[in-house]
């Protein structure tokens, strides 16, 4: 079947109101476009997660299980900083001890299948939104396509950007402070979280960064659609803001204001962003609509 755009804008006319039967055997063509998309994306990602299982071993323990050694770069490097800012130890957190438990017997296997495909998923993240964007780019206007520009490049910067915040920051302090948490007298109980329990607080913290640093794309399509302006956003904004000094309070080993402000300044600074960007976009809108009167 061929797949070029002018038979994709055709469908799209179709089913803006044509035939009914001309709209539902141009569906199964896109249907039929929609599979090759999957398909690509699925043989790419396949690939990748084969070449991360052949490399498991060294992804394990220099990369996955780093942010629960006491040799990780985020804590060596906020206690020097603590002590070129004259600041003491305020920076520094506590050694981290975590010994994982295997609970079943194909545990360490299937961690490391869960491995190899969240890290094809990282990685391929640029190629999957750019199917993505083939795929949706037929049914839009030469207008919208050029409000898109480059849209691929900025969702992937921001997208890299988060899952690094989560692997560099988020991570340790989070380790760091379950770690080192106790729960009645100490040594009543041995802290041992599983294999499986540690591998997906990482991926989740990796990849929920990764989609919240998106804020600023997602206040772009928003505020273009109309269902956000920057006046909501301001209106909200203390209420944002206590809820990123609460998640920063949390997620901080320590009770000091050092640390929680190295959280909480990045979520921030987004929203600011998010802010600046819907500003920019509304009055290009209003410009807009004062050129069509």
């Amino acid at each position: 079947m061929s797949n070029n755009s002018s038979e994709r804008k055709a469908f799209f006319k179709q089913i803006r109101g044509k035939s009914t039967e001309g709209a539902e055997m141009s569906f199964i063509d896109h249907l039929e476009v929609l599979r090759w998309h999957i398909f690509r994306v699925a043989i790419v990602l396949v690939v990748i997660a084969f070449v991360a299982f052949f490399y498991v071993d060294w992804i394990f323990d220099n990369i996955i299980f780093a942010p629960a050694s006491k040799d990780f770069i985020t804590y060596t490097g906020l206690c020097n900083l603590s002590h070129k800012l004259h600041l003491g130890d305020a920076l520094c957190m506590p050694p981290v001890d975590i010994q994982l438990l295997g609970s079943t017997v194909s545990g360490p296997f299937m961690s490391a299948i869960n491995i190899a495909f969240m890290s094809a998923i990282i990685v391929a993240f640029p190629y999957l939104i750019w199917e993505l964007w083939r795929f949706v780019k037929p049914a839009l206007s030469a207008k919208e396509i050029s409000y898109a520009r480059g849209s691929i490049g900025w969702i992937s910067l921001c997208f890299f950007s988060g899952a690094a915040f989560g692997y560099y920051l988020l991570a340790p302090f989070t380790f760091n402070f379950l770690a080192n948490f106790h729960l009645g007298k100490v040594g009543v109980y041995k802290y041992l979280p599983t294999l499986d329990d540690y591998i997906d607080t990482l991926t989740s913290l990796i990849l929920g960064c990764g989609i919240a640093f998106e804020l600023p794309v997602f206040a772009y399509v928003l505020s273009k659609l109309g269902l956000v302006t920057p006046k909501f956003l301001k209106t909200y904004r203390k209420y944002a803001y206590v809820i990123i000094l609460v998640v920063a309070a949390v997620i901080t080993p320590s009770p000091d204001w050092t640390s929680q402000t190295i959280v909480a300044v990045p979520l921030i600074l987004l929203y600011e962003i998010s802010i600046f960007i819907s500003k920019r976009v509304y009055k290009q809108k209003k410009k807009e609509e004062a050129q069509w009167d």
